[in-house]
């Protein structure tokens, strides 16, 4: 699937070139954009604490721990590594 959506192309863009500024530094650009979110002046809503029910039957799961890696983590870690390599 070749199809390219302009809007897509832009936003990878955008996240590219504020990337990087911090040299590709994930810390770096989180810190960013949360001193952005303060300055920003609009309240922010987490979900981190929030209990789901379990489905009937199925086991109850535990949270995530703070530095535990998730699947959307691997797979931008993942193209984040194949941009350096492209890049380089």
């Amino acid at each position: 699937m070749n199809d390219s959506d302009p809007i897509v192309d832009e936003v990878r863009r955008m996240r590219d070139a504020h990337a990087a500024r911090f040299n590709y530094d994930p810390k770096a650009i989180f810190r960013d954009i949360k001193e952005r979110e303060k300055r920003s002046g609009r309240k922010y809503v987490s979900f981190a604490d929030v209990e789901i029910e379990p489905k009937h039957g199925s086991e109850p799961r535990q949270p995530l721990q703070p530095n535990e890696p998730t699947m959307a983590a691997s797979l931008d870690n993942q193209a984040l590594q194949a941009t350096r390599q492209a890049t380089s």
